[in-house]
Order: C-alpha cells, then structure tokens, then sequence
C-alpha cells in the first residue's frame, strides 16, 4: 500500500483529459504516417542486432467506486464511503551482453499514489500496481538487479522475442537458463500470456496472478532468487529458491536460508502450438503463525481479539499448487484458466489472502473491428477461505489485508471488463469496470462497481 493522499481535483478526470489530448494527436500524426504507426508497438525503436539494452514504461492507473452496502466496517475494511484513488508507476529497464550468451539486467522503478481504502478490504484487490505498505512513497527503488545466462544443448535455434527480461533475437532450441539477483518471481512463474499484464490487460491482483500463489516476495513484489530452467519447444521445467521476508507483507528479508525460503517447481508443456499448460507447487518456509493457534489462544481470554502475529514461529511449512492454461486462437482469441489451492493453516504472508481460487477468461484482438492493436477482455475470479482463516476473521482477526471485525463468509467473486485502445506507437488508453461480489468474503457488505481508466506508454 501507499500512503493516503487528498487530491483536490478527481484523478480519472485528470487521466481523462490526458487521453483525450493524446488521442487527438495521434489522429494528426496518423494522418502523416499511418504504415508506421501501425506496426510500431513502442515510442522508440530497439534493434534486435545490439549488444545492450534500454527500455521503459509508464502506467498511470485511476480507480473509483461510490457509496455501498455496508452495516459495519472494521481496521482492515474497504471503506463504503465513495472514494477514488490513482496509482503511478515507471520502470527503467536496461541491459547489457557479456560474452558466453550472458547478460547483466538491471532496472530502477517507482511506485506513486496510492490504492482504494490504501489496498485494504479485499483479497482481490483491484489495481496490481499497488504497492502494499502505507510506509513506502514514491522514491525509486532497484527493482531487478541480474546475471541471466543460457547453456545451449544442441546446435539449433529459434527466434526469441527481445524483451527487458531477455533482449537476444535468437535462443537455443534445448537450453538450460539461469538466473540469479534480485527479481520477480511473477515474471517466469505462473504467466499467461492474456492475464499477467495490469499495464494493458486486467488490473485486478487475483485475475492477473494466481490469488492462491503466495510466491515470496517483498511488498512491493521482488525477492532475491536463483531460477534454473530447462526448456524446449515441447516442455520445459524450472526450480526457484527465493529469500522470504522477515514478516508477512515486509520489506526486509530473512538471508538465513536454513529456516526462512520458498522453493517453486513448475512444469510447463506445449501439446499443441496454440495450448500451454503449467502445473506448478511452492513451498514456503518462514516465521509463520497458525490460525487455530490464534484462534485457541483468543478463546483462552489471551486479548480482544485473535492475533496471528503472537503466534508464529520460525522454519514453519505452508505448501500449495496451481494449474495454468491458455489457449490461442487463429482469429486472434485467446482464452486462460487458472486454479489454485494452499493448505490454508498458516498465515498468509506475501502476496494476498486467499487459500483457493478458480478464474477463467479470454481477450479478443481488435482486428475485426480494423483496430489490430487493440483488445478487449472479460474475466471471472472466485477466491475462497479455509476454515480456519474464515473463523480467524469471524472472531475479528486482522491479516494483513483483511479484518471487517466480524464475517458473514461467502466467496469472493469478481468480474473485470476493459478495453486497450494503441492510440500512436508506444501510448495506450484503456478504460475498464470491475463488480465484486462478497468484498473481503463478507456477505454482509457490496458489492462494490469499480470503474478504471488508464493510460500507458511503453518507452
């Protein structure tokens, strides 16, 4: 989260009036150079044939909702009241070759604004890019710092699309790649190539991620990892070990190995070239709290309320799993599915809470409508709660996310809509609505409409 902020003038009439003077000069500029307007994807070039790399992005994220239901709100709660709230982030993202197909990555970013109810009251909080501790403001920070090399197992090759997180043109067929700093686990585990991308597809944190994939990571989602891959066109696998943090939802990181890591394993295959399927497990080791502990020491007259923070202890196990599936089709159709499940007796400690979760949904490409660059999507996210987490929260347990002080339990259920307009080169608008069903897993309050508008330059 970030701090609370009191704008005076209304963000989304702001991020509004922004896309509309862009729009307009994109007609103008279209009108001078339309065939090159249409295959650029970014506001400057970047060879393929080049031995370094730099790039960058900027999103600028607007969300609001009006009054709704709500009979009672608690610490943790998303505020009933209207509200509206912006988020900033950039990202600087470089690079460069060193000889044996290694490569040195390195990449500053800032995270400005703040979220709804400052990212309080919901597991499947609406806007990704939010980062999740009210202590943290907008000064940059390094983001990823690290040695990317690949091993080739045989002669052949294949095109490779160059990117931030890799920038060679052509990669070998078979290949072992490791990599090693500081990294988002998120950006090689658990990806779909239609929802993992709040920058222009869906910005709701379970729908972009696996919500049931508490992955280690920082608050602001890095960590320090070591990631081995084997990969083919067929299949591949990949093993990573990560540091946690110290605390669940901290920033600094527990460098004792032996009782403090999360191990992630995932299986990827390529039946067909339109179908991928990623089988994936973790496990997390950390000082973690139990939920029935808490529970049984609140019971026992231990406060006012049960607290999972007195009840951890070092070199705890929470293990979980998850299925990812996507599907292409030739008219430009892409459908995923996600499902995941954690063993939902320990805390959630890094990414959300959520101990199941099932998703499914699809973007469609603007062709048919003579708009090739853009695309509209519509998902549908279902999260849930273990026993033990529920009765935590009934009792007025606080995670670090949720807390209404009392729940009516029912699943979380969420449906995102937007549309990605490319207005000129590297600049996209997008506009987007959200309705959640059960915010926080109570049936007591909602639901809650979120209205989005974003506008995004990919440098």
């Amino acid at each position: 989260m970030l701090p609370r902020s009191s704008a005076r003038s209304n963000p989304a009439t702001f991020v509004l009036a922004a896309m509309l003077a862009i729009s307009s000069a994109a007609v103008r500029a279209q009108t001078a150079d339309a065939d090159a307007q249409a295959s650029a994807t970014t506001l400057f070039p970047h060879p393929a044939d080049r031995g370094w790399w730099l790039s960058g992005q900027v999103n600028v994220i607007s969300q609001w909702h009006g009054r709704f239901t709500s009979p009672y709100e608690g610490e943790n709660s998303l505020r009933s009241a209207a509200e509206h709230a912006a988020s900033r982030v950039w990202t600087i993202y470089t690079g460069v070759a060193l000889p044996g197909r290694t490569e040195l990555l390195f990449d500053v970013e800032s995270a400005g604004g703040r979220g709804l109810s400052d990212a309080l009251g919901l597991a499947g909080f609406t806007n990704l890019d939010v980062v999740r501790n009210p202590s943290l403001g907008a000064a940059p920070y390094v983001a990823r710092a690290m040695i990317h090399t690949t091993l080739a197992l045989d002669d052949e090759t294949i095109a490779a699309a160059p990117g931030p997180l890799g920038f060679a043109a052509r990669v070998p067929a078979r290949r072992i790649e490791i990599r090693v700093g500081k990294l988002g686990i998120a950006d090689f585990f658990d990806v779909n190539a239609a929802g993992s991308d709040s920058h222009l597809q869906f910005t709701n944190w379970t729908i972009d991620n696996n919500g049931a994939y508490d992955y280690a990571a920082d608050t602001r989602g890095y960590t320090w990892a070591a990631i081995v891959e084997y990969a083919s066109p067929p299949w591949s696998v990949r093993f990573a070990e990560a540091l946690m943090p110290k605390v669940a939802n901290g920033i600094t990181f527990d460098w004792n190995l032996s009782r403090s890591r999360g191990e992630n394993l995932e299986l990827e295959l390529h039946p067909t070239p339109a179908l991928a399927v990623r089988l994936l497990g973790y496990a997390n080791h950390a000082n973690m709290g139990r939920y029935d502990e808490a529970i049984r020491g609140f019971l026992a007259g231990g406060g006012a309320r049960p607290d999972i923070e007195a009840h951890r202890a070092p070199s705890r196990v929470k293990t979980g799993a998850g299925a990812n599936v996507e599907y292409t089709s030739p008219r430009g159709v892409r459908l995923f599915g996600r499902a995941g499940w954690n063993e939902g007796q320990h805390e959630s400690f890094a990414y959300t809470e959520v101990n199941d979760t099932v998703q499914a949904g699809g973007d469609v490409a603007g062709a048919a409508w003579r708009r090739a660059g853009d695309r509209a999507g519509a998902a549908v996210v279902s999260n849930g709660l273990s026993a033990p987490h529920r009765e935590y929260l009934a009792l007025g347990g606080l995670g670090f996310l949720l807390g209404d002080g009392a729940l009516d339990y029912g699943r979380e259920t969420i449906v995102e809509l937007y549309y990605t307009a490319r207005l000129w080169r590297g600049v996209s608008a997008a506009a987007g609505v959200q309705r959640i069903d059960n915010p926080g897993y109570n049936r007591d309050r909602g639901p809650v409409v979120v209205g989005m508008l974003r506008l995004h330059l990919e440098l």
